[in-house]
């Protein structure tokens, strides 16, 4: 069972965003699912680097479009997103260094974030982006090339 299920309140209403958004989440469950079912320690930390390092991803996106869109509050956006990262990375180091209880420590928080930062900062910048020209989805794009 998945520690965090997409749910269309947390869309941002930018395609894109919210694709992204959907694989975090994928990656976080994928680290519940790995955790509860006690793999190997070789496995979990795979799944957690690739998380870490989609979400740097993900943030460097988020905060191009800010810099694009002229987003004002741009530098407190980003301060999250280094906070975050610091923080994320920290539990990435424990783990590797055989801390045994970094793992639901670390779900909590990536729940408590992700959840917490779509709804609040994250529908903000949307909201700034819609406003000043960004469309919300690329499907009439992919369906015209598609033909």
């Amino acid at each position: 069972m998945p520690v965090i299920e997409w749910d269309d309140r947390y869309s941002v209403e930018i395609q894109e965003i919210d694709e992204q958004h959907k694989h975090l989440i994928g990656l976080i469950n994928e680290l519940y699912e790995a955790l509860a079912k006690r793999e190997e320690r070789e496995r979990i930390g795979k799944v957690l680097d690739d998380l870490v390092e989609y979400t740097k991803i993900h943030f460097a996106i988020e905060e191009a479009l800010m810099r694009i869109f002229d987003y004002g509050d741009y530098d407190t956006h980003k301060a999250i997103h280094n906070r975050i990262v610091t923080q994320v990375v920290e539990f990435q180091l424990r783990f590797h260094k055989g801390d045994k209880h970094v793992g639901l420590e670390l779900l909590q928080f990536l729940k408590d974030w992700l959840l917490d930062h779509i709804m609040e900062r994250d529908k903000a910048y949307s909201e700034h982006f819609m406003r000043n020209g960004m469309k919300s989805t690329w499907l009439g794009k992919l369906r015209r090339l598609a033909g």
